[in-house]
């Protein structure tokens, strides 16, 4: 566990490395898939920006309202602060951003939706990187397992032994972020974003019943009854476009352009 490290002397939080890595891994996948698409490059850079931006304003604007109570006194200065940000609301913020700029560059596409599939699962792989480094609080639950762990020095300290949560995480979605590029071009237009819906909503769902969350009336948490509505608005689109065209598989003609070219001289190759 490491809360920061020290570059020339300056302080700089471990979480906000691999926040900036998590941001710079997604434009580099985004700037592989455009050029496969044959769009402009440079999009890559625009999408991140726009992400960034509506992220950390949707984040900010999450807390601030979950936490009213506290901040409604004093609301311009707590508006801006440093503290404070929450995962869904930058997942909102940050897919305004990108639909804003998507509609600015004519590109409201579902190869929009695609693109953005594997680059979400990557980005919150290497952002929980982050949360075990800083152990700010989104551990699990006490465990016995072997490699059960405490955090005495993370921002939300505990000298328990508890699952490290961030870590399965990491792992999981980095397994999905490695399927969904590899299937990149395998299904018909959306459904790659489909498939994150339900494996992104099937992880988080299974991984909150062991993290330190406090549930509704129903006995489940907040973030578990978003992951149910993703899983089914997945499951519903893929069964929806199975019956309407029969397959869910992509035709050759329909492949990236790029990638389909690529393949093609693999082939010859071989």
């Amino acid at each position: 566990m490491q809360q920061q490290i020290d570059i020339l002397g300056l302080p700089i939080k471990t979480f906000g490395v691999m926040f900036a890595i998590g941001f710079l891994a997604a434009g580099a996948i985004i700037w592989r898939r455009l050029q496969e698409l044959e769009r402009p490059k440079d999009w890559a850079y625009e999408m991140v920006f726009a992400a960034l931006v509506g992220g950390l304003v949707g984040s900010r604007l999450y807390w601030v309202v979950q936490h009213w109570s506290e901040v409604s006194d004093d609301f311009p200065s707590s508006l801006f602060s440093g503290s404070g940000l929450v995962w869904y609301g930058g997942a909102a913020g940050g897919a305004l951003g990108v639909i804003l700029w998507a509609w600015w560059r004519k590109f409201l596409t579902l190869d929009l939706l695609d693109t953005c599939a594997t680059p979400l699962a990557l980005g919150y792989a290497i952002g929980r990187i982050g949360c075990q480094l800083s152990g700010d609080g989104d551990y699990g639950v006490p465990s016995s397992l072997p490699w059960a762990m405490p955090y005495p020095h993370g921002t939300v300290p505990t000298d328990t032994d508890v699952h490290p949560t961030p870590l399965y995480e990491t792992l999981t979605m980095g397994l999905v972020a490695w399927w969904l590029w590899r299937n990149r071009d395998t299904f018909r237009a959306g459904l790659l974003f489909a498939f994150y819906l339900v494996f992104s909503g099937t992880e988080r769902f299974l991984v909150e019943f062991i993290r330190r969350n406090a549930t509704d009336e129903i006995g489940l948490t907040v973030p578990q009854i978003t992951a149910l509505v993703m899983i089914v608005a997945g499951i519903a689109w893929i069964v929806l476009v199975g019956r309407r065209d029969g397959t869910i598989r992509r035709p050759e003609s329909e492949r990236a352009p790029g990638r389909a070219a690529y393949l093609r001289r693999r082939t010859a190759a071989a």
